[in-house]
């Protein structure tokens, strides 16, 4: 053994020193990237052992073993995977496959939030704001122009607010408010002239009201007040046409019944299966399932309340139902215009749920209208 030691030393020894040329230049050498320690102690062993076996084998066994260690050692300064990186990868690619990513967790927290709003809360308002209505219908049937002429007052603050804030935009809310509340209750003994009457000369005054304040946003602020008074007590005035006739409670049922159904339809079939938009630059979440929700339960309940509430034909329930939907949606998608182009979530937070007075009037104001005249002309008073 000594001798071959002795031997070994020799041939060593013989070898010329490395040019110092051939270095590699320090400065564009990689530096060995920060492993993973059991990767490294694997590698240093595995080196360990090949340097080794180089001192027992001859002079072309050291060589080659020697050569294959540095390589091996290189390589795993220079990031190439060695055996022991597979239980990092493994578990890389078990986090992978079972789904825990920042993105699936996304996607579950908006499943989980698919209804879009508080539903308990929605419901427990609807009910309380149903109960109020019936209320007020079974009892003193006129009570319920109070009820419109109330949720409009609201409304009208709502709105004129919300274009302050947001636009700069004011409303001659005085004027608009009481001449709000003429057209509404004009309505009850005048009807239709009675409330347009009232319109007009409501105009004229948002025109009157702004003089003082200089030309500056005129136009802007008058227009916004003749379309408040336009959108909120004209549109309800029509609401209110529907309760003196002698069957006025069975016309405002049928009315809201209607409404809601279309509405009610349109939620649970768009959050069941809404797959295909059908207004997203407006109302992203409202789907072509939800329209034809809505139109199956706005047809079924224009069918029974007309026909049983107003003696009416199943023909003149399906025409109404079918308006009715059209009507309700195209409320809903000019509400959410009016939102998305003043950006803004909610018209107010006074109903949980719901948002504000004016979200929950959305589908009805331009509903009366086509209910008074549909009901007019289907069952005449």
């Amino acid at each position: 053994m000594s001798q071959v030691s002795e031997e070994r030393d020799e041939r060593v020894s013989d070898i010329p020193p490395p040019d110092p040329a051939a270095e590699p230049d320090p400065v564009s050498r990689p530096e060995p990237a920060t492993e993973n320690p059991a990767v490294q102690r694997k590698t240093e062993s595995a080196a360990a052992a090949h340097a080794e076996s180089g001192a027992v084998s001859g002079k072309s066994a050291e060589t080659g073993n020697s050569a294959t260690a540095a390589s091996s050692v290189g390589e795993a300064a220079k990031g190439v995977p060695a055996k022991g990186s597979s239980a990092s990868q493994q578990a890389n690619g078990e986090s992978v496959a079972s789904g825990n990513t920042p993105e699936n967790d996304g996607k579950a927290e908006k499943k989980a939030s698919r209804a879009g709003r508080n539903l308990p809360a929605a419901i427990g308002v609807g009910l309380l704001l149903g109960a109020a209505i019936i209320v007020s219908l079974v009892t003193v049937r006129f009570l319920f122009i109070g009820v419109i002429a109330a949720a409009i007052a609201v409304g009208t603050f709502e709105f004129s607010g919300v274009l302050r804030r947001v636009a700069d935009t004011k409303v001659a809310l005085i004027p608009v408010l009481v001449g709000g509340q003429a057209m509404i209750w004009l309505a009850w003994p005048f009807g239709r002239e009675g409330a347009l009457t009232a319109f007009v000369l409501t105009v004229l005054a948002c025109l009157l009201w702004r003089l003082p304040g200089g030309a500056k946003g005129y136009v802007r602020d008058v227009s916004a007040s003749v379309f408040a008074a336009a959108y909120l007590p004209l549109f309800g005035a029509f609401a209110a046409m529907l309760v003196p006739p002698h069957d006025g409670v069975g016309r405002v049922l049928t009315f809201l019944i209607a409404v809601v159904a279309s509405d009610t339809g349109g939620y649970i079939a768009g959050v069941l299966g809404g797959k295909h938009p059908m207004a997203p630059t407006i109302s992203p979440k409202k789907s072509w399932e939800g329209f034809a929700g809505s139109m199956i339960a706005g047809i079924a309940a224009g069918v029974l309340t007309i026909s049983l509430m107003l003696d009416g034909h199943a023909w003149q329930g399906v025409l109404f139902g079918a308006a009715i939907v059209l009507t309700a949606t195209l409320g809903d998608l000019v509400e959410s215009l009016i939102k998305r182009d003043l950006g803004i979530k909610d018209m107010g937070t006074l109903l949980p749920g719901h948002g504000g007075i004016m979200d929950r009037l959305d589908s009805l104001l331009p509903s009366a209208v086509v209910s008074w005249l549909l009901l007019s002309a289907f069952v005449p008073a």
